[in-house]
């Protein structure tokens, strides 16, 4: 007697083995050994329930697996969704992430579905949706649902037969005919601790469900996949909250002085470090230009990063025709207050009018010349970072740019991100800011963004990585 086959559902052949317990015993055709069990005996049931549990376990293993190798909620979504249709026998499906706390951030993932096809999908009215049941349904199961199994208030919704249930939506109906699904399978995912995150719908071509097997291993991995949901969602918001802080600790627009032209570019890191940039009006038609970096990362960081900036900003205004004496009261500070921190920072102190720049420097990269004739470093004196010595000073240095020339200051972890020795990162940007082209010199913005790309190509600027990248260019005419 052959295996019976699973009907094939959504125009594919199930992905999943049939369980062992399934198929019916065939008859021996050589005696049995001595001591094997017969056909139909208990212990052949058992070995056959055995062997189909071992199945369904190593199916969940590595299903739940490649989900746990997933780092954003963009790819747990689409982890669950792949892994969700091989267990429901589905080809296409949505993931609706809406955490009930109202937080956020709300978004709908689809497989094998448009945009504009997950576009008519959403006008269908929300109450007639099976995701829309799962999430707005208070406490208690949804109308027509039924608990799903797995871990947590799952709740999962059966439609075999969408085109032949009387009482359907008739928009639903007709989205599901311009799309060409018959029957659907929803599964919430919720946990205990963070409520429900959202659900996750699969569309069968045909009208189908799944068996009791494959609803009971789905239950099981989507109480899984909300775990996992729930954490990545945990981290997304504490980088967004870090990004924010961060963002609002910048400043939010460069000064406009005459005489000169700024530009700022901007990397973070995935948990937000303390690099940092500003450019400030000092009396008498002066600029100040400042860079630094603060040690560690996270929100410690970034609050140590907006105290030091903002204290930078008042030393300057004070005494800012003094770089050495405005780095000397910043140290004197950091020493007294976070005394467990050091931090790296350059100050400019320029006049536009004059093309004169006076710099210090404190454990902080040099600066770069950028022009049509030159691209040089400025040879700044070797100081120890803020908060290393009893007491900090170093000598200024005064230089005089060129018209047209720009004037960049970066942080360290632009040469940390190349991922290459010191001397060979400082090599690699000079390379970069000789090879500018012409057309893009007189736009400090430009000239930035050409220095970025080159320096950390392939995307290098932009992957999460542990190291800030701050550049601040200065373009004078």
């Amino acid at each position: 007697m052959n295996a019976p086959h699973l009907p094939k559902v959504a125009g594919i052949d199930s992905t999943l083995p049939s369980p062992a317990h399934t198929v019916a015993p065939t008859a021996p055709t050589t005696p049995a050994p001595a001591g094997s069990p017969t056909p139909g005996a208990p212990g052949a049931v058992i070995q056959d329930r055995l062997a189909g549990w071992v199945s369904d376990l190593t199916t969940l293993h590595e299903l739940t697996e490649r989900l746990a190798r997933t780092q954003t909620l963009d790819e747990a979504l689409r982890e669950l969704l792949r892994a969700g249709a091989a267990l429901v026998g589905a080809r296409r499906g949505l993931a609706v992430l809406e955490p009930s706390d109202g937080l956020g951030p709300d978004s709908t993932t689809g497989l094998g579905l448009t945009r504009a096809e997950l576009g008519h999908i959403e006008t269908v009215p929300r109450a007639a949706t099976s995701y829309g049941r799962i999430l707005d349904a208070p406490t208690t199961d949804a109308p027509g649902s039924s608990s799903g199994p797995g871990p947590g208030p799952a709740t999962e919704i059966v439609q075999p037969d969408l085109l032949a249930d009387d009482g359907l939506d008739p928009r639903h109906r007709e989205v599901a005919v311009r799309i060409g699904y018959a029957a659907s399978y929803a599964l919430s995912l919720a946990t205990e601790a963070a409520g429900r995150v959202g659900a996750a719908v699969w569309l069968y071509d045909e009208p189908a469900e799944p068996t009791e097997r494959r609803r009971h291993l789905a239950g099981l991995y989507a109480g899984y996949a909300a775990e996992h949901l729930a954490r990545l969602l945990e981290l997304d918001r504490a980088r967004t909250t870090a990004a924010t802080l961060r963002e609002e600790l910048m400043p939010s627009r460069l000064p406009r002085v005459t005489g000169v032209q700024l530009a700022a570019r901007h990397r973070t890191g995935p948990r937000g470090g303390g690099d940092w940039h500003d450019a400030l009006p000092l009396p008498d038609a002066a600029l100040g230009l400042a860079v630094g970096s603060v040690t560690g990362s996270g929100p410690s960081a970034v609050a140590a990063m907006g105290r030091l900036r903002a204290s930078l900003r008042a030393y300057a205004v004070m005494e800012g025709e003094d770089p050495v004496a405005v780095l000397s009261d910043l140290e004197l500070l950091l020493r007294l207050t976070e005394p467990a921190r050091s931090a790296t920072a350059l100050f400019a102190y320029c006049e536009p009018a004059l093309r004169k720049v006076v710099l210090a420097g404190a454990g902080h990269s040099p600066p770069l010349i950028i022009g049509e004739r030159r691209t040089e470093f400025v040879e700044t004196s070797l100081s120890a970072p803020l908060g290393m010595l009893a007491c900090w000073e170093a000598p200024s240095v005064e230089f005089s740019p060129e018209p047209g020339e720009t004037v960049l200051l970066y942080t360290d972890g632009l040469l940390h991100r190349t991922g290459e020795a010191m001397d060979r990162a400082f090599a690699r940007l000079h390379a970069a800011a000789a090879s500018v082209p012409k057309a893009i010199r007189g736009d400090p913005g430009a000239v930035a963004d050409h220095v970025l790309r080159t320096v950390l190509p392939d995307g290098l600027d932009a992957v999460d990585s542990e190291e800030d990248v701050v550049l601040l260019a200065a373009r004078f005419e």
